[in-house]
């Protein structure tokens, strides 16, 4: 795979997420599980080695060691429809201590559509041990990420910023609630019922008290198992169109490459409200074209503010530094470690000057027979990697190792 860099110049971020672009050029660049398979498999070709692709609704963003963004960016696009040019034009990208701090902002939900959604810690756990499980996750990736989710943990427990019930899934229930002033009769349909889906079934049973829902999936036991579990109905995906027939309002959460949910589908059945949870869109496009379906996607749903986001809000500076804390840590163990490879010489010189003939000459009196040689050695690389960390004088903190070591 190539020699890893850990100088921490060459640490980028690439990406693009729901501020600047639109759900349908954001679809252009989902990765799916496959398509993230694919990229790994392609990223020795492109000479890269240490990386991770964070794929949502609301953004697609590659973590990696690499020359230059571009060349991050052209394995991303290498594994998805959309192509580099375009990309690039529209994404953001960072670097070294910009790009670290991007990730953790990113892990904690402030730079997330709706402000403090905590899926996405969920999502980042799994994009990396994806990444790991295929070895491109090395020493530094590995500890930051762990520094990552240390501070999103102490963000969520320290702060208010994930306080109160906000995410796509409720959204979509509030955008229910704001539709229909009487829910009375009405029947809906869930199609998918992945962990959005799963949500988004236990949010209506528990905010609209609805319980008259079908539940459809591919994997038909997934449905009858969520169904058993909130006591509402299940059908088979052979089943659709007689229950599209049916249902006053749809909610697709299928996460699938390509629409679950045809045109043909809603054509000639009358009034429907068709909410899209997913990304790239599972409804096709054209369905917002017949009469009486009204079609909503992720975005729409994201605009819903309520009294839990302003609290949200007021929390972020709080989370901020909670996140400082954090970084700096982090910042720490990084620097300590650019310093590995001097502070291994000096502990190697020092051995072998303690077997030396001139030590004992040298050192006279100053160091008793009681003494244990490894831990003074120890005490010395200890302060010397002290005074490395305050002051950059590699050179002069070896000879005064050495020094120190004669001296006792």
């Amino acid at each position: 795979m190539g020699t890893r860099t850990t100088d921490i110049s060459g640490f980028y971020v690439v990406g693009i997420n729901y501020k600047k672009t639109d759900a349908a050029i954001r679809s252009q660049f989902a990765i799916s599980n496959e398509q993230y398979s694919h990229l790994l498999s392609l990223a020795p070709a492109h000479h890269l080695s240490e990386l991770f692709v964070l794929s949502t609704c609301n953004r697609t963003e590659i973590y990696g060691f690499a020359d230059n963004v571009r060349q991050l960016a052209g394995l991303l696009c290498s594994a998805t429809t959309g192509d580099t040019s375009t990309f690039m034009e529209i994404a953001y990208s960072k670097r070294g201590a910009e790009a670290i701090e991007h990730l953790f902002l990113v892990s904690a939900g402030i730079d997330s559509q709706i402000l403090g959604d905590y899926e996405i810690v969920g999502q980042i756990k799994q994009a990396v041990k994806f990444a790991r499980e295929n070895r491109f996750v090395g020493a530094f990736l590995d500890r930051l990420v762990n520094c990552v989710l240390q501070a999103s943990k102490s963000v969520k427990n320290q702060t208010e910023l994930s306080g109160g019930t906000v995410s796509v899934s409720f959204a979509a229930i509030q955008y229910i609630r704001s539709t229909f002033a009487d829910l009375t009769g009405k029947h809906i349909l869930l199609i998918g019922v992945g962990k959005i889906g799963r949500n988004t079934c236990r949010n209506m049973v528990d905010y609209l008290g609805m319980r008259d829902i079908t539940l459809i999936n591919r994997t038909e036991a997934s449905a009858a198992e969520l169904a058993a579990e909130t006591g509402v109905g299940y059908a088979s995906l052979d089943q659709l169109s007689t229950y599209v027939n049916k249902a006053d309002i749809i909610l697709v959460a299928t996460n699938a490459e390509e629409p679950t949910l045809m045109a043909s589908h809603l054509e000639g059945q009358g009034e429907k409200l068709v909410i899209d949870l997913s990304i790239p869109f599972n409804v096709e496009k054209s369905a917002a074209l017949l009469p009486g379906v009204t079609l909503v996607n992720v975005d729409e749903l994201s605009k819903i503010k309520d009294e839990t986001l302003q609290r949200r809000e007021a929390e972020v500076p709080k989370a901020k530094a909670i996140i400082v804390e954090h970084i700096t840590e982090f910042m720490d163990w990084y620097a300590m470690r650019k310093h590995v490879p001097v502070l291994k010489a000096v502990k190697t010189k020092l051995k072998e000057l303690h077997t030396s003939p001139l030590y004992g000459q040298l050192a006279g009196e100053t160091m008793s027979a009681t003494d244990d040689a490894d831990q003074q050695i120890q005490r010395v690389l200890n302060g010397m990697a002290t005074r490395m960390r305050q002051h950059n004088q590699g050179g002069c903190h070896y000879i005064q190792a050495i020094n120190e070591y004669i001296g006792g």
